[in-house]
Formats: structure tokens, sequence, C-alpha cells
């Protein structure tokens, strides 16, 4: 038997402890997450329909690090900026357009994303258990990627939605996940311990 448990009780890893902050506190941590959200949505390898950027990066590791309610919170409200107008989508994009074009799916997943992997990281999965930080932030890569492909197969054909919005992106999400883990364990609180049997 391991010691990794889907327990209720209160997060075991949140080094940033904004669960335990003023209101102050999070809402600043929800501003400067805007911005490593959109400054990572700046760091894009072009590709069609949907371009590579880091923004998956960005969006697990605010979840991991805010936990899954204000990381929700946190990418929902980066979302409301850009189809407002501000230049924070991927490679400086904004408007309401990005979200029923191709990549709206991707969109609208990225709350989910986070939150998912926020509630693992809460749970255990986390700098703590570097590997289980690596399947968390995989799981919220797969996640993104399939919402999204959904969402294009729509627009374009599943077969098409496979081959352009999915299977370029499965290494990229890979070599993400594996830094998202090692960003985690690099922090203070996140030095790696392994599961006892």
């Amino acid at each position: 038997m391991t010691d990794v448990a889907f327990s209720p009780s209160k997060p075991s890893f949140s080094p940033l402890r904004l669960q335990d902050r003023s209101l102050a506190w999070q809402v600043g941590a929800v501003v400067l997450g805007t911005l490593f959200l959109a400054l990572a949505s700046y760091i894009e390898v072009p590709m069609v329909p949907v371009p590579v950027t880091m923004q998956t990066f960005a969006v697990t590791l605010v979840g991991a690090l805010y936990g899954w309610r204000l990381g929700a919170v946190t990418i929902a409200a980066w979302l409301v900026e850009g189809a407002v107008g501000f230049p924070v989508l991927s490679g400086g994009a904004a408007g309401a357009s990005h979200f029923v074009g191709p990549t709206g799916g991707y969109l609208f997943a990225f709350p989910l994303v986070g939150a998912l992997v926020g509630w693992l990281a809460e749970r255990g999965w986390n700098g703590k258990r570097v590997m289980l930080a690596f399947i968390a932030m995989l799981l919220g890569n797969l996640a993104c990627l399939v919402l999204g492909t959904a969402w294009l197969a729509v627009m374009i054909g599943t077969g098409q939605a496979i081959t352009f919005g999915f299977l370029p992106f499965l290494l990229g999400g890979l070599l993400k996940s594996a830094l998202g883990a090692a960003t985690l364990m690099a922090l203070p609180g996140g030095k790696a311990k392994s599961i006892k049997p």
C-alpha cells in the first residue's frame, strides 16, 4: 500500500500558502497569476491550426501552486481579460472571437485543467512526490488536448482534429509536464520524497 490518498483534508503542499492568506493577498496572487499566464502566452511556436505555447505549462503550474479553487479563478480571470480585449492570449491575441474559433476548446479547458492539477496537488501529487506531480501535470495537459481536440473536431472533422490538434502537441505536453514537476520540486518545501510501501 502507498500513502497516496485522496483525502479531503487541508492541502498537504502549498508553498505559497494562499489558502491561509488574507483576501488582499489572494487578489494580488490572482493579478500576478494572470500576468504569468499572459507572459507564457507570448512564448509560442507557430503551427496550424493551433500554435504551441507555454500556456499549458503556466496553467498547470498555477493550478498546482494556487490550489484548485484559486487556480481556476485566476485562469478564468486571465481568459476574461483576453475576451474583453487585453492582449494576453497566444502571441498577444485578444478578443472574444478566439473563444469560438479553433482555439476555443483549449481556452475553455484551461480553468478545468488548473482545477484538476490543483486538486491533485492538494492531495499529495506535488513537488514532494515528483513522479505524482509529473503525472498530475500530464493528466492536465491530456485533458486540455482532449477537450480542445473535441471542439476542433466539430469544426474540421475528427481525423483532422486529431492530426492537427492532438498528435503534434503530445511531445510538448510531455516536456511541459516534466518542466512543471521539476519546478514544483525546486520550490521551497517541494523536495522530492519517496512513496512509502
